[in-house]
C-alpha cells in the first residue's frame, strides 16, 4: 500500500506544490512556445510525470505502472470512443452530401456566421453538453461550423470558448452528483448541525449555487463569440441578439437549477435559447453580416462528391436530411437518461472492473449488502491512501482509484456509434460504405489517439502519486484571499484532467475541509467554493490536452493542437479571472445568494 505524501519536498509544502506543476508547465511550454506536435509533447510529459512520480513521491514502478496503464484505457476506452463515433457520425452526412444541405438550412435562419456560432456552438453545443458530455459538443459542433463555412481552426476556438457556461451541468448533471459526493463527508464533519445532510439535499444547494455563479459567465460567452468570429465591428452590430441569448440562457439555468432540478438546466436553457432566437431572427437580422469563408480541408475534404439523395430532397425530407445525425443522438441519449432506462442499462452493463495494483476487491459486506468500513492505515483493499486519511484514522468505503465500471466508460460513445448505424440506415448507405467511413475516420485521428492517451495516463500518475493534492493543498492554505482562489483550483484541476467531473472528484473535498480551517462554521463559504470548483473549472477545460486534440481532430486539423491552444489560452485565463471576480462579489457583497441543503 503506497501512502501519498503531502509535502515530500523537503517537507515544504510550497516547494512541493511547485513542483507537482512540473508537468503541466512543461505541457503547456512545449505546446506553447516551442509548438511541439500534441502527441510528442504528451509523451515527454509523460515520462517527466512518471520521474517525478517516482523518484520525488516514492510512488512504487508497480504502482505508477497500474495508474497509468489505468489512464490510458480510460483515454482510448472512454474519451477516444466517444471522438471516434462522434467523428464518424459527422462524417457519415458529410459523405451523404447531407453536410451541405445542414449549411443551406443554416443559411435559412441566418447567413451570418456570427450568429450561427451563437446558434450552434452556444445553444446546441449546451444540449449536447447537457445530454451527453465528455467531449461530444466540440466534437460534434466544430465540425458543424465548418460545413457552415467558417475556417477550421476559427471554428475550433469558437467551440472551445462556447463550450463552458454549460459543462457545470453536463451529462445531466454528473459533475454537481460527483461534487456533492465527493464533499458529502467532509460537510457533515463541519458543518452538520443535526442529521447529516444527504447526497441528494448537497447535490441541490451546489447546483442552485452553480446556476448563480454561472450567470455573468452565460451572458458573456455569446459575446466573446461574435468578437472571434469579427471582432470590434461584429459586437457593434450582433451584441443585441448576443446579450439576449446569453441572458435567456442564464435566467433559464438558473431558474431551473434553483427551483425545478439542476440535471435539466442546461437541457433547459440550450432549448429556451435556440427557440427565442429563432423567433427573434424572423423579424431581425444583423447588419454588415459575415458571410461563409471558402473551406479548404478537414471534415469537408468528402464534399464534392456526388450527392443525388441530398440535392433532390425538398420539404419536410430535405430537413430530416440535415438534421437526422444530430435528432437521432438527442433522442438517444434523451431516452437512455430516464431514470428506469438508465437504472435497468446500468444492472446489464454495469461490470466493475478492480484494476490489478490499484484495487484488489470488493470491499467487503455485512448482510444488509452495507460495505463494511475499513481501517486505512490497514486495509490491503486500497493500493493508494492518502496521509491524510492516516493521520484522520478515517475508515475506507471505496478507493479513489481502482474502480472502472464499464457502462460508466463505454456507454456515451456506444450510444454515438448506434447513433452512426441508425444514421447510416437512414442514409441509405452501404455497409461497406458506412465502416469505410469509420476506418478512415480511426486513421485520421491515429496521432490524437496517442495524444489522449499519454494525457490520461499524466493526470492518472498525478492523482495516483498525490501531486495533484499536493498542488491543491498548497492553493489551498492561502488563507481569506481563496475564496478567489477556489475557482482556480477548479481550472487548473479541469485543465489536468480535461473532466469537470474528475476535477470535483479530486479537489472538491479539499475545498470543504479549506473553508472550515479559513471560515470555521460557515456551512455558506462551503457551498460557495464547493461549486465555484466546479463552475471555475469549466474555464480551463479549452486548455485541457485532451480537449485540444478533440478540437482539431474534430475541426479536420490534425496536429494542429499547438495552434488550438495559443488561440484560446488568452481567453481562458481571462475568464477565469473574471470568475474569480464573480465569486468574489457573489460570495461577499451580495446577501442571501448562497443557499444552504434543506
Amino acid at each position: 500500500m503506497f501512502v501519498q505524501p503531502l509535502a515530500p519536498v523537503g517537507g515544504s509544502l510550497a516547494w512541493s506544490a511547485i513542483m507537482a506543476a512540473l508537468p503541466l508547465l512543461v505541457l503547456f511550454v512545449l505546446l506553447g512556445v516551442f509548438k511541439m506536435k500534441a502527441w510528442l509533447a504528451s509523451i515527454i510529459t509523460l515520462l517527466v510525470s512518471v520521474i517525478l512520480a517516482m523518484a520525488v513521491w516514492g510512488l512504487p514502478a508497480e504502482t505508477t505502472l497500474a495508474a497509468g496503464s489505468q489512464g490510458l484505457f480510460f483515454g482510448i476506452a472512454q474519451i477516444m470512443w466517444i471522438l471516434l463515433a462522434a467523428v464518424w457520425l459527422y462524417n457519415l452526412s458529410v459523405r451523404a452530401g447531407w453536410d451541405q444541405v445542414l449549411r443551406q438550412l443554416l443559411g435559412g435562419i441566418t447567413t451570418d456566421l456570427r450568429v450561427v456560432a451563437i446558434i450552434v456552438a452556444f445553444c446546441f453545443g449546451a444540449l449536447l453538453e447537457a445530454l451527453a458530455g465528455f467531449g461530444t459538443p466540440v466534437a460534434i459542433t466544430a465540425a458543424m461550423l465548418v460545413a457552415a463555412g467558417m475556417k477550421p481552426l476559427k471554428a475550433a476556438v469558437v467551440c472551445m470558448v462556447a463550450n463552458t457556461a454549460p459543462v457545470a451541468f453536463g451529462a445531466v448533471g454528473a459533475p454537481i452528483i460527483t461534487l456533492a459526493t465527493a464533499v458529502q463527508s467532509s460537510f457533515n464533519q463541519f458543518f452538520a448541525t443535526a442529521a447529516p445532510v444527504s447526497t441528494d439535499a448537497l447535490a441541490s444547494a451546489l447546483g442552485a449555487m452553480a446556476g448563480r455563479l454561472t450567470l455573468p459567465m452565460a451572458i458573456l460567452v455569446p459575446l466573446f463569440l461574435v468578437f472571434l468570429v469579427d471582432g470590434w465591428r461584429g459586437l457593434k452590430n450582433t451584441w443585441g441578439i448576443a446579450l439576449v441569448s446569453g441572458i435567456v440562457f442564464g435566467v433559464t439555468q438558473l431558474v431551473t437549477s434553483s427551483w425545478i432540478s439542476f440535471s435539466l438546466a442546461s437541457v433547459m436553457a440550450a432549448v429556451v435559447s435556440i427557440i427565442v432566437l429563432v423567433v427573434i431572427l424572423r423579424f431581425y437580422q444583423p447588419g454588415n453580416p459575415v458571410k461563409a469563408e471558402p473551406f479548404k480541408d478537414g471534415a469537408q475534404s468528402l464534399a464534392n462528391r456526388d450527392h443525388d439523395r441530398s440535392r433532390s430532397a425538398v420539404g419536410a425530407a430535405r430537413l430530416w436530411g440535415a438534421l437526422a445525425p444530430y435528432a437521432i443522438i438527442i433522442v438517444l441519449f434523451v431516452i437512455t437518461q430516464l431514470p428506469p432506462i438508465r437504472a435497468w442499462m446500468g444492472a446489464i452493463f454495469g461490470k466493475l472492473i478492480h484494476w490489478p495494483g490499484l484495487q484488489s476487491g470488493s470491499f467487503p459486506v455485512d448482510v444488509s449488502g452495507a460495505v463494511i468500513p475499513q481501517p486505512s492505515a490497514t486495509t490491503s483493499l486500497c493500493g493508494i491512501v492518502s496521509q491524510s486519511q492516516i493521520d484522520s484514522g478515517a475508515a475506507l468505503t471505496s478507493c479513489t482509484l481502482g474502480t472502472v465500471n464499464l457502462y460508466s466508460v463505454l456507454g456515451t460513445g456506444t450510444i454515438l456509434f448506434i447513433g452512426g448505424l441508425i444514421t447510416a440506415a437512414v442514409y441509405r448507405l452501404k455497409w461497406s460504405v458506412a465502416f469505410g467511413e469509420l476506418w478512415s475516420t480511426l486513421k485520421s485521428l491515429r496521432f490524437t489517439i496517442i495524444t489522449i492517451a499519454a494525457v490520461l495516463a499524466i493526470a492518472y500518475l498525478l492523482n495516483a502519486s498525490g501531486m495533484t493534492l499536493s498542488l491543491g493543498t498548497g492553493l489551498a492554505a492561502s488563507g481569506g484571499i481563496f475564496i478567489v482562489i477556489s475557482p482556480i483550483l477548479g481550472w487548473l484541476g479541469v485543465a489536468i484532467t480535461g473532466s469537470d467531473t474528475s476535477a470535483n472528484a479530486l479537489f472538491g473535498g479539499m475545498q470543504v475541509t479549506a473553508a472550515n480551517g479559513i471560515w470555521p462554521g460557515s456551512g455558506q463559504h462551503a457551498i460557495l467554493v464547493a461549486a465555484a470548483n466546479t463552475t471555475g473549472g469549466v474555464m480551463g477545460k479549452m486548455i485541457s490536452p485532451q480537449s485540444l486534440s478533440v478540437a482539431s481532430a474534430a475541426a479536420g486539423m490534425p496536429n494542429r493542437e499547438a495552434d488550438i491552444f495559443r488561440s484560446v489560452l488568452g481567453w481562458s485565463v481571462v475568464m477565469v479571472v473574471i470568475f474569480a471576480l464573480v465569486v468574489f462579489i457573489e460570495g461577499t457583497l451580495i446577501p442571501g445568494v448562497i443557499p444552504l441543503p434543506g
